[in-house]
C-alpha cells in the first residue's frame, strides 16, 4: 500500500509541474496563471514528487 501511494504521489507531482502554468498556446492568456501561482503549484508538485520518491524508495529497500 505505501508504494502505490509513493507512485501515485510521483505521477501526480509530474502532472502538477507539467501543468503548472495552465497554458493554452497563447489562445486564452486571459486565463493562464500570473508567476507566483504557477512557481506554487511547480514547487507542490515538486515537493510530492520528492516524498513519492523517497516513500517509494523506502518501500524498494524494506522488500529486500
Amino acid at each position: 500500500m505505501k508504494a502505490f501511494f509513493g507512485v501515485f504521489l510521483i505521477v501526480a507531482g509530474l502532472m502538477a509541474m507539467g501543468g503548472s502554468a495552465n497554458d493554452c498556446d497563447g489562445a486564452c492568456m486571459e486565463q493562464a496563471n500570473d508567476l507566483p501561482t504557477m512557481l506554487m503549484v511547480a514547487f507542490i508538485g515538486l515537493t510530492m514528487f520528492v516524498t513519492g520518491a523517497i516513500i517509494a524508495l523506502s518501500t524498494m529497500n524494506e522488500e529486500r
